[in-house]
């Protein structure tokens, strides 16, 4: 299959790239196309036939759902099961205050979408996306869209078209370029289908945020599974991850690194049949040990956290294509602003560089 890139111009509700995606997207086909998260994979979300392909394409596994897209936060009532009342009033507060933006809502499903989208669970995940050109790809297409992050599945997720074609090219006939992803995390996904509020994936909108505009308390454990994106690894880059905790101090990382360049030149030298060599490796993060170590292979100072998590997958992707034997990265403080880094790099990592 020939993978198509379109960019699409300033006014997306008449852009012919725009129209030739929904155009195929109302046929059947998935269609790769810009949020303000990250790159998404759409399909109709009321085929099953078509949800199926993004499977295909994206080698997803199975039991995944999927979150669906919308245009209009009208739009969410003809999604939710009927009688589902307390949900919509919660929804309704937070899509007032929060929508578009990058917040998913889980709720009780309707029957229809329950066949397509939810892989056996009675929810669904439901966000208004905040970009011109997704809610303008949604209304033209006239319905809703399923879409995950347009990458193979447990890759870096795609924040420009380049990275959807470097996973995707050949597999989907086309991709939407409206240039770089402004905030590159995925989104909240908060559960309010149940008796409490439940945080499931951390993201740009905070539990904080979450809890003023409920006016309930905002969990943070226990269902997991009821979320797109939390079952299965993800974000991994080629190259090994490992978390510099935040506390450790420089004599014992210098000790920490020590260990893990001998042990990859070592496993250089007895792969390569030759005397052992001097490996490299990423580092993503402010230390100077690091950062002018010999051996490091460093991007652009990435100094406030908002510029962390725009750029993280882009920064795991360019340290991938230059083949580190691993890759560092400091792990991001606590706090409620930076729960989605630190949740993106953990789940990305193999482990810490103490281990």
């Amino acid at each position: 299959m020939q993978t198509s890139i379109l960019k699409v111009g300033p006014a997306p509700m008449e852009d012919e790239a725009v129209g030739r995606a929904a155009e195929l997207l109302r046929g059947g086909q998935v269609v790769a196309f810009p949020t303000e998260t990250v790159y998404g994979l759409a399909a109709d979300a009321t085929s099953r036939s078509a949800v199926e392909k993004i499977y295909r394409a994206k080698q997803r596994p199975a039991d995944n759902p999927l979150i669906v897209h919308i245009a209009e936060a009208e739009q969410l009532g003809e999604l939710v099961e009927e009688g589902a009342e307390r949900a919509l009033s919660r929804a309704r507060r937070l899509a007032d205050s929060l929508w578009p933006g990058p917040l998913t809502l889980v709720v009780p499903a309707g029957p229809e979408i329950r066949r397509s989208c939810c892989r056996g669970l009675d929810t669904v995940a439901v966000r208004l996306p905040d970009h011109p050109v997704a809610r303008a790809l949604i209304a033209r297409a006239g319905r809703p869209l399923a879409a995950p992050s347009a990458n193979l599945s447990g890759r870096p997720s795609p924040t420009t078209a380049a990275h959807v074609a470097h996973d995707l090219g050949g597999r989907i006939p086309l991709i939407l370029d409206a240039g770089p992803c402004r905030v590159g995390l995925e989104s909240t996904v908060l559960d309010i289908s149940g008796e409490t509020v439940i945080l499931l994936r951390p993201g740009a909108v905070s539990a904080p945020q979450i809890a003023r505009v409920v006016g309930e308390r905002v969990e943070s454990e226990g269902q997991a599974r009821r979320s797109p994106g939390t079952r299965h690894g993800h974000y991994r880059p080629l190259s090994p991850l490992y978390l510099i905790p935040s506390g450790l101090d420089d004599a014992s990382l210098k000790e920490a690194l020590s260990r893990r360049l001998q042990k990859a030149a070592r496993a250089r030298a007895v792969d390569s049949d030759e005397e052992e060599t001097a490996p490299r490796f990423g580092y993503l993060g402010e230390r100077s040990l690091l950062r002018f170590h010999a051996q490091a292979l460093t991007l652009p100072d990435r100094p406030t956290l908002a510029e962390r998590a725009r750029h993280l997958y882009a920064d795991l992707r360019a340290l991938d294509a230059l083949k580190p034997a691993f890759i560092l990265a400091d792990e991001a403080s606590p706090g409620p602003s930076s729960a989605a880094l630190r949740d993106r790099l953990s789940r990305a990592a193999k482990g810490s560089i103490l281990e």
